[in-house]
């Protein structure tokens, strides 16, 4: 299907509800059944250090201060002082306001700087306002932009008003990548998770993000394993790759081996860099950092040998 930015709402609806149903049992199942996977010792330092490769180191809290911020982008570059050998994380993640603290503190590290946009969580904002938070984003530095969906146009069937509104913001971000949230915990259904992936990569979007991190229900593994269906699917019938980023929720480096192991056995190693999965997290690296000292010296530092988040 090829959808354009006008795109009717008949012709939206019948292909996203023309879409393949889920089968809750099992897409639970499966997720269940890969969870209980385990990796080698020989692959476990491989694994940690991916996973750090691929966090997006995040704080997105009303009492963020520029001097938290760059204490965070000095430990995305260096996520441990003692150790050389640690690879940096994929991205910092912030608020508009925030980005050129952070675009100054990162400058010349390779390490990504993302912005929520498009008044991030609720997503309750005029489209103008949206927009103007986007590029102002941008010209500060961001080079990804996190936008949210209009969860409550989707639940109510307005998928072309959701559509052109993703188009609109991609169309701001100019060369930023732009990685669009879905807020799974609101949509309802296994059903509305795939309808929502399909119609914000149709639109244009680099990434399918889970979840904000600001509601009850974050990323999941059932979900995560549907959207990570989608982008394979997506990529058979338009043969572009789009990333997946589950967010809120992963704190242990047993979690993330959890979705390494998912990514493995559902779309193969194509999308395991950095440029194709992210972490969305901020206690998570501690934990990876954890594990790795207990890796490499045989003991494990302690929860307060890191820095806090």
């Amino acid at each position: 299907m090829t959808v354009t930015v006008s795109a009717g709402l008949s012709d939206l609806r019948s292909f996203l509800h023309g879409l393949p149903g889920v089968d809750k049992v099992g897409v639970e199942a499966r997720a269940a059944a890969l969870a209980t996977r385990s990796i080698k010792t020989s692959a476990k330092a491989h694994a940690i250090d991916l996973a750090i490769r691929m966090v997006d180191l995040t704080t997105l809290e009303g009492a963020d201060t520029p001097g938290k911020v760059r204490a965070l982008c000095a430990k995305a570059r260096r996520p441990d002082p003692a150790d050389s050998s640690c690879p940096p994380v994929a991205a910092i993640c912030v608020y508009p306001a925030m980005v050129p603290v952070a675009a100054a503190a990162l400058a010349g590290s390779g390490v990504h700087l993302a912005s929520v946009a498009t008044a991030f969580p609720s997503g309750q904002a005029p489209l103008e306002v949206k927009l103007a938070d986007t590029r102002d984003a941008v010209a500060a530095g961001a080079d990804e932009i996190d936008m949210v969906i209009s969860r409550g146009a989707f639940l109510a069937g307005e998928y072309s008003r959701v559509f052109d509104e993703i188009v609109a913001v991609k169309e701001a971000c100019g060369g930023a990548h732009l990685k669009v949230i879905l807020e799974t915990g609101e949509l309802g259904t296994y059903d509305n998770v795939r309808r929502a992936s399909w119609l914000a990569m149709l639109a244009g979007a680099d990434f399918i993000k889970t979840s904000t991190g600001k509601v009850a229900v974050n990323a999941t593994l059932p979900i995560t394993l549907v959207m990570l269906e989608a982008v394979r699917d997506f990529r058979e019938r338009h043969g572009r790759v789009i990333g997946v980023k589950p967010a809120g929720g992963i704190k242990t480096t047993k979690d993330a081996v959890k979705y390494l192991v998912l990514i493995n056995e559902t779309v193969g190693d194509d999308w395991l860099t950095p440029d194709r999965f992210r972490f969305g997290a901020s206690s998570l690296l501690n934990d990876l950092l954890m594990q790795r000292t207990k890796l490499t010296t045989g003991h494990y530092a302690g929860p307060d040998y890191f820095t806090l988040d």
